[in-house]
């Protein structure tokens, strides 16, 4: 069924779909700075397992979406604030946490470093309420009852803008390590800029 509502879509919907999550990808959010202030902080390794926590967050999110579990944020604006105070809590801890570091590329090198940062990147996308509604605004505006059953229309496209997304973040994430490697005597700055950025998500996570 699910390659039948594939292949049922238009391909005009599916280019579109495809441009417009890469423009999103490519727009400085929350996801994007948290994979670019890992890799600056330890290493290529430590960016690419930061992208990849914050991918299978997007699959929560995505399957979240197909439910129609992410409406109960909409209707419950108590949990949507209690979600997001949790998740910039924790992005102020890891910025204070980066701030006094000055030996994070070091230390990150071994499979903790990696685990504890892919397993940060999870949380914060899935703390992270806004990229559930982004999600459940986005992608039901390009399905079509027509073409077959809306929440395997959902499925399908969240794994297109998955797919768009990780390839992305994966580069990011690693290309911010080998930047920050190449400037390796220069870590406890980079440690700093890092905890600006972490702090900067946590502000506007409690503004907006």
């Amino acid at each position: 069924m699910m390659w039948e509502i594939l292949w049922g879509f238009e391909p005009a919907l599916i280019t579109g779909f495809v441009i417009a999550g890469l423009i999103l990808n490519l727009t400085p959010g929350a996801d994007f700075l948290f994979i670019m202030s890992s890799g600056l902080s330890g290493g290529p390794r430590i960016g690419v397992a930061a992208a990849l926590g914050v991918n299978l967050g997007v699959v929560v999110h995505i399957l979240a979406a197909a439910a129609g579990l992410s409406a109960l944020l909409l209707a419950h604006p108590a949990a949507y604030d209690a979600i997001r105070i949790l998740g910039a809590a924790y992005l102020a801890w890891m910025a204070l946490q980066a701030w006094r570091s000055s030996d994070v590329v070091v230390r990150a090198r071994g499979s903790r470093g990696v685990w504890q940062a892919a397993r940060r990147g999870f949380f914060i996308n899935v703390s992270n309420p806004k990229t559930a509604l982004f999600i459940f605004a986005f992608i039901p505006q390009f399905t079509d009852p027509a073409v077959g059953p809306i929440w395997v229309q959902i499925l399908i496209l969240g794994t297109i803008f998955l797919v768009n997304g990780a390839l992305f973040t994966l580069c990011l994430g690693g290309g911010s390590g080998y930047f920050a490697a190449a400037l390796g005597a220069r870590a406890g700055v980079l440690n700093k800029i890092s905890a600006i950025l972490l702090g900067g998500l946590a502000a506007r996570l409690i503004i907006d």
